[in-house]
């Protein structure tokens, strides 16, 4: 612990009145929200939780990770090859039935209607995408 006398605590007080005035501050931005929503859907990304119609659903790391990949890209679309690599973090040549199999059960779990997809759709020829 320092200790000061009246006059150098009065220098050291305008030393730091100097600086804070000639400091240049950065603007923070706030974070970006911890909350997905997509009409009955909620993802707390700060959770690592999924709700549907204000029920938790469940989900493994490899449904999670896939749907909050697409939920934080709505209307873009990825390929099969795409997802496998952003959510598996591997190259693969053969990554079919890995992202089908995960997006069938997905949608099982947070779709109304799995025949009927409102939330991950089906780009024939290419892929999948997330619609908000």
């Amino acid at each position: 612990m320092l200790t000061f006398d009246d006059k150098e605590e009065k220098a050291v007080e305008k030393v730091i009145a100097t600086l804070a005035n000639n400091l240049q501050l950065e603007t923070i931005q706030p974070p970006y929200s911890q909350i997905l929503t997509f009409s009955e859907l909620e993802i707390r990304l700060h959770q690592h939780r999924v709700f549907q119609n204000g029920k938790e659903i469940h989900l493994t790391r490899l449904e999670y990770s896939t749907l909050i990949f697409l939920a934080s890209n709505p209307g873009i679309v990825f390929t099969q090859t795409q997802i496998f690599e952003a959510v598996w973090n591997m190259d693969s040549e053969s990554c079919h039935s890995s992202v089908v199999n995960v997006i069938y059960n997905l949608r099982k779990k947070i779709e109304p209607d799995s025949k009927n997809p409102t939330y991950i759709k089906t780009v024939l020829g290419v892929g999948y995408k997330f619609s908000a």
